[in-house]
């Protein structure tokens, strides 16, 4: 699972921010070109595109998510994890609290 710290990183300052601010992540650039993004999502549903594959860690609080071309809703508390492939996308949902996660782009 995933760290609590990464060290010898670059963070970008600048904010990623997604529907009006109920989702807002931070680029974090690692020195072997590796990159992730930390973030938070407040309650609501939201869909998301990938471009790349992803593998989304969820740190806290939990989720609820439909990955595109799936009908079932798989639950993700804290300590679990899902994957999205390329050129795809998901639907996540926060029913309460906040959900904190760690975006890993997956070659």
């Amino acid at each position: 699972m995933s760290a609590e710290s990464f060290s010898s990183v670059t963070v970008q300052t600048k904010a990623n921010v997604y529907f009006d601010g109920r989702v807002v992540s931070h680029t974090v650039l690692f020195p072997t070109g590796e990159k992730k993004t930390l973030g938070l999502i407040y309650p609501g549903e939201y869909h998301f595109g990938t471009a790349a594959a992803e593998r989304m860690e969820i740190i806290a609080g939990s989720c609820t998510v439909v990955v595109d071309g799936g009908t079932e809703a798989a639950t993700y508390p804290a300590g679990t994890h899902f994957d999205v492939a390329a050129n795809s996308g998901f639907t996540i949902t926060v029913a309460e609290g906040i959900c904190e996660y760690i975006c890993s782009f997956l070659a």
